[in-house]
């Protein structure tokens, strides 16, 4: 897979992509970031300032008896705590606002790529492992190349600084620290490998969970009806006892990936009080120095331990990224042409030699298919379940391309025409209506934004849906619920053909849109439907022969192809079920 060799760093063009692709967010907020760093430059300075000053407060103050010079290094370090507060604030407020604008970037490049991807691309995937890495991989990412950059910065000054320091105070001592840096080295390149598999795992783990949750509380009402909350239960304490372990894993792989370095930081720090204590004693150097050299070596584990810290994101981080590219390299089934033609207006469909066959299928779905519907008409399109008529409405609004063949509209082919264009068009109203979070209004108006209240309250009285509305406490205003569960089969369906009809388009089909009410409702409905759009191109799929019944072209569709039956045949023989 890709993000095993990203992992690997077994395909360095990969990895230079991925690298690419990250800095095209990054490069955006250049000035940002270098403001940033200078303020942070600035902090670190004042930072590194106040064991100086603590230094010759103890050594020209103190011990020299000189209480002006004393109360001038006490102002002093008041006036550098001040603007160090001050820095800090500003510091942090920005550095907020700008991990904001890149991890929102970042998230939202991937759900865009996402928006490109065929319908056999998540029928194959886990929604919830596709959460966890909009979600929680995308964070990781942003967290390093933001976060981390200035963690590191900050670091290196404070270690760069804390050293020089350290060397003008007593250079033998010093050496104690550099003997420790091939140590480190040796043993965090041990350990990477361990830390890249534990968070990889971690990551595959907390998609498991989300996973869980996206198939089992939209199903709720079906596991109290089977008895099954026990069961279930018991599934997401298995899930959360499997994150809990691997988490712990992680947890203690990144403790002794920093621990055997912190403990050999502390060792040297133990030494350097022996040693310099006893030269203090000896008379061979000053309380205050001895001081100052203690708190930047303190002050140099401190960097030493973040970039530790750093070492072991950036090996979290390319587990994430590598998720992240995973979905990135999945291409596009279909995309608009370099300069599509202008969109017809007409509406008459014709399909020519058309073949299909699914990925991973042996069996093609569709074969020499050939047909002509003329524009305006209503076409009646049957067959038995399973043979193909939902995967010829994809095609026939390109979320997939035919193998074979090609299909014409008003004479131009699918693809040379704009996609977002073309499926603006073409309204397909089924059986399985998706209604989202918000008011009715809200639902109504999706695939035409800028539509008009007063348009919206025309097309809901063609609709029927005046009763409705008027059930409801706010009416139009009134919020839905997820996914309008409160509605009936009948209401939801009158809400699908007032979207259709706001949408305005060319060619409207009907895929058992009708199923789930009696037949009854359905006359009233296919009745407001021919009253509606009149004159627009009708398909409507059904194994209902009253839904299919007064059709002007009758297509019947078995075993991969078309046949043409005799308009308003006999219901039983048309339906071909």
């Amino acid at each position: 897979m890709f993000f095993v060799r990203f992992i690997d760093n077994d395909d360095p063009k990969a990895l230079r992509e991925a690298l690419n692709w990250l800095y095209g967010f990054v490069k955006p907020q250049r000035l940002a970031i270098l403001g940033l760093l200078g303020l942070s430059f600035c902090a670190s300075l004042l930072v590194l300032a106040q064991p100086w000053l603590t230094k010759l407060v103890i050594d020209d103050g103190l011990l020299a008896r000189d209480f002006p010079m004393l109360a001038l290094l006490a102002g002093a370090m008041i006036l550098v705590g001040l603007v160090g507060t001050v820095l800090s604030g500003l510091n942090r407020y920005l550095h907020t606002r700008l991990s904001g604008r890149i991890l929102f970037a970042l998230r939202d490049a991937l759900y865009r790529h996402l928006q490109t991807l065929s319908p056999t691309f998540f029928a194959r995937r886990r929604i919830g492992d596709l959460m966890s890495r909009l979600d929680g991989d995308v964070a990781e990412i942003q967290r390093f190349a933001v976060d981390s950059l200035f963690s590191a910065v900050s670091s290196v000054i404070g270690l760069v600084g804390s050293l020089a320091l350290l060397l003008t105070l007593s250079w033998k001592l010093s050496v104690l620290v550099l003997v420790l840096v091939p140590l480190d080295v040796l043993w965090l390149r041990w350990m990477r490998r361990k830390v890249e598999r534990e968070a990889r795992n971690l990551r595959e783990r907390s998609a498991d969970m989300s996973s869980f949750f996206v198939e089992t509380l939209p199903a709720m009402k079906f596991i109290q009806s089977a008895g099954q909350q026990s069961r279930e239960a018991r599934r997401l304490e298995g899930l959360g006892q499997n994150y809990l372990g691997q988490l712990l894993r992680l947890q203690l792989t990144e403790f002794f990936t920093q621990a055997v370095p912190g403990t050999l930081m502390s060792l040297s720090r133990a030494c350097a009080f022996l040693v310099g204590g006893y030269w203090v004693v000896q008379g061979s150097w000053q309380l205050g120095s001895l001081i100052a050299f203690s708190t930047y070596l303190g002050m140099a584990i401190g960097p030493v331990q973040s970039l530790l810290g750093l070492y072991v994101a950036l090996q979290r981080m390319t587990v994430s990224l590598g998720r992240v590219m995973e979905l990135r390299g999945e291409a596009p089934g279909v995309t608009s042409p370099a300069q599509p033609k202008a969109m017809p207006n007409v509406g008459e469909l014709r399909l020519d030699n058309l073949g299909f066959s699914h990925v991973g299928r042996h069996q093609p779905v569709l074969r020499e298919v050939n047909a002509v519907i003329p524009a305006g008409r209503k076409v009646a399109l049957s067959g038995p379940s399973g043979v193909g008529k939902s995967t010829l409405i994809d095609l026939l609004q390109r979320f997939y391309d035919p193998d074979q063949g090609r299909i014409l509209l008003d004479g131009v082919d699918l693809r040379e025409l704009d996609l977002l264009q073309l499926r603006r068009r073409i309204a397909v109203v089924s059986q399985e209506l998706v209604l989202f979070r918000g008011s009715l209004a809200d639902n109504l108006s999706y695939a035409a934004p800028h539509v008009t209240r007063v348009d919206i309250e025309r097309v809901a009285a063609l609709a029927q849906l005046d009763s409705l509305i008027a059930s409801l406490p706010e009416g139009l205003d009134s919020p839905l619920g997820e996914r309008g569960q409160q509605l009936s089969g009948g209401q939801k369906q009158r809400i699908a053909i007032a979207r259709a009809l706001l949408q305005d388009p060319l060619i409207l089909v009907l895929d058992e849109a009708t199923s789930q009410v009696d037949e009854s409702t359905e006359r009233e409905v296919i009745a407001a439907i021919d009253r509606l759009f009149a004159g627009r191109t009708r398909i409507l799929i059904s194994h209902r022969p009253s839904t299919l019944a007064e059709a002007d072209l009758r297509l019947e569709l078995q075993e991969g192809t078309l046949r043409e039956q005799v308009a308003n045949a006999v219901a039983a023989g048309g339906e071909g079920a």
